[in-house]
């Protein structure tokens, strides 16, 4: 590209040598046609003396009676035949028989006709030598365009070699390292700024997926590995019917307790894979929210715990109703889990801004505020020296965190200052609900005070 914009930048300062030189020959030539007229007007006797006297060596002037004078140069190269009939309106090239060329002009006065001619070849030898010039200095700019932007691509491009060189180095097992950045405001800067932060993410990535897999091999051995010690003891000691039994009981709450993790599992596979299909429709939340609650009275009683909901108003929602479901067991499950026997347990639905807003508050020991960033994360537990049957395997707040906002929510860790811990979960609210709509009073709310009353 380089090599072509020279290319024409040559040729236009040949064409523009070219057009000034036979600009300033064609001002010479008019200045002897006139001089040559203005002597055959006052002086015509003079005429033979131009050569001489102003150098005026090839002109020719003709009046009526034929031709009046013409040098001895004019009649040897033959000039005569450059002549047009009439006046030519600007000078003309014209090549004489021995390869020679002139620019020939002819004036025509009111009885007389004068001519001259200039020859080319001083005008044509500067033209071949700037042309010559410009031919040899075309390769050489190429050459040292090359040889420049060779060396300026190679300083350039460097960052990107480095750069190359260093991703080649990284692997899986050594996402730890990052390109190099020598200077982050250009171009290539950003470029491997952008890089590094997307291997943050992959490290981020697979630390998750290290320790995930970790903290599942470890929750599924450990029931394993119960189950095989019990049967081992078992089978190496004879037992009466009572005692195989109990052993047989615990085997089955190993499995049970194995079964609900490999479930919770695949729950989280498949919400990270995309493939679960959500299923929207509309729902009353005081009515959804109860019979959950309804259905956990059971484990609450057990603990002589006080489990209360609280639904005022009607709160109109959309989402998918065995996720949000899915998601309440998780939560409310876990504060009945963690709340101390005669403890309380409030849910409340309610709604703000138009929204539907569901709060689990409990008496319990609460969580400490170094363990709240990391509440939601799997495999999380905040006291590790908890009994797995007491603290789970700590994959109930992901499943809740997931189903919650893939119905787009969103559920946080709230704190008003109080003891225990308030779980806080926000849905969004049809867009085609008016003012009465959430005046209703609850249809749960209503069958409460009905069941009260009779």
């Amino acid at each position: 590209m380089l090599t072509l914009i020279v290319c024409i930048f040559s040729a236009g300062i040949l064409l523009f040598v070219e057009a000034r030189l036979y600009s300033g020959l064609d001002r010479q030539l008019g200045l002897q046609v006139a001089t040559i007229g203005k002597v055959y007007r006052e002086e015509p006797d003079e005429l033979k003396d131009l050569a001489s006297e102003w150098g005026i060596t090839l002109f020719r002037v003709d009046d009526a009676g034929g031709i009046r004078e013409q040098t001895e140069a004019w009649q040897r190269e033959g000039l005569s035949r450059a002549l047009q009939p009439g006046d030519s309106a600007s000078p003309l090239s014209w090549t004489a028989s021995d390869g020679r060329r002139y620019r020939v002009h002819s004036y025509t006065g009111s009885s007389y006709r004068v001519a001259a001619a200039l020859e080319e070849a001083p005008l044509r030898d500067t033209l071949w030598t700037l042309a010559v010039i410009l031919a040899l200095g075309i390769p050489f700019a190429a050459g040292l365009a090359v040889a420049g932007g060779y060396f300026l691509a190679g300083r350039v491009l460097a960052p990107v070699g480095a750069m190359a060189q260093k991703a080649r180095e990284i692997t899986a097992e050594s996402l730890a390292k990052r390109l190099p950045v020598d200077n982050a405001q250009d171009e290539f800067g950003r470029l491997a700024t952008v890089f590094n932060d997307t291997l943050s993410r992959l490290q981020d990535a697979f630390e998750r997926l290290r320790r995930f897999t970790a903290d599942a091999s470890h929750e599924l051995r450990t029931p394993l590995t119960a189950m095989r010690s019990v049967g081992e003891v078992a089978l190496q000691n004879t037992l009466d019917t009572v005692a195989y039994r109990d052993v047989i009981g615990s085997m089955l709450e190993e499995v049970d307790r194995l079964t609900r993790l490999v479930e919770s599992l695949l729950i989280l596979t498949r919400a990270d894979s995309g493939k679960l299909q959500l299923v929207a429709e509309d729902l009353d939340l005081g009515g959804l929210v109860g019979t959950v609650v309804d259905q956990l009275h059971v484990l609450a009683d057990e603990k002589q715990q006080e489990l209360t909901l609280r639904a005022p108003i009607r709160v109109p929602a959309t989402g998918d109703a065995a996720l949000i479901r899915l998601a309440l067991m998780n939560l409310i499950h876990n504060a009945i889990k963690y709340t101390p026997t005669g403890g309380k347990i409030t849910v409340e639905v309610n709604a703000t801004g138009r929204r539907a807003m569901i709060e689990i508050r409990d008496t319990g020991p609460g969580i400490p505020v170094a363990h709240r960033d990391r509440i939601f994360d799997r495999f999380y537990r905040v006291d590790t020296s908890r009994s797995r049957e007491e603290g789970g395997v700590g994959l109930g707040l992901a499943i809740a965190r997931w189903a919650v906002e893939a119905n787009g929510g969103q559920i946080e860790l709230a704190t008003d200052g109080t003891e225990g811990s308030l779980f806080r979960v926000i849905l969004p609210a049809r867009d085609d609900l008016s003012a009465a709509d959430w005046d209703q009073r609850s249809p749960y709310e209503l069958r409460k005070r009905e069941a009260a009353s009779s």
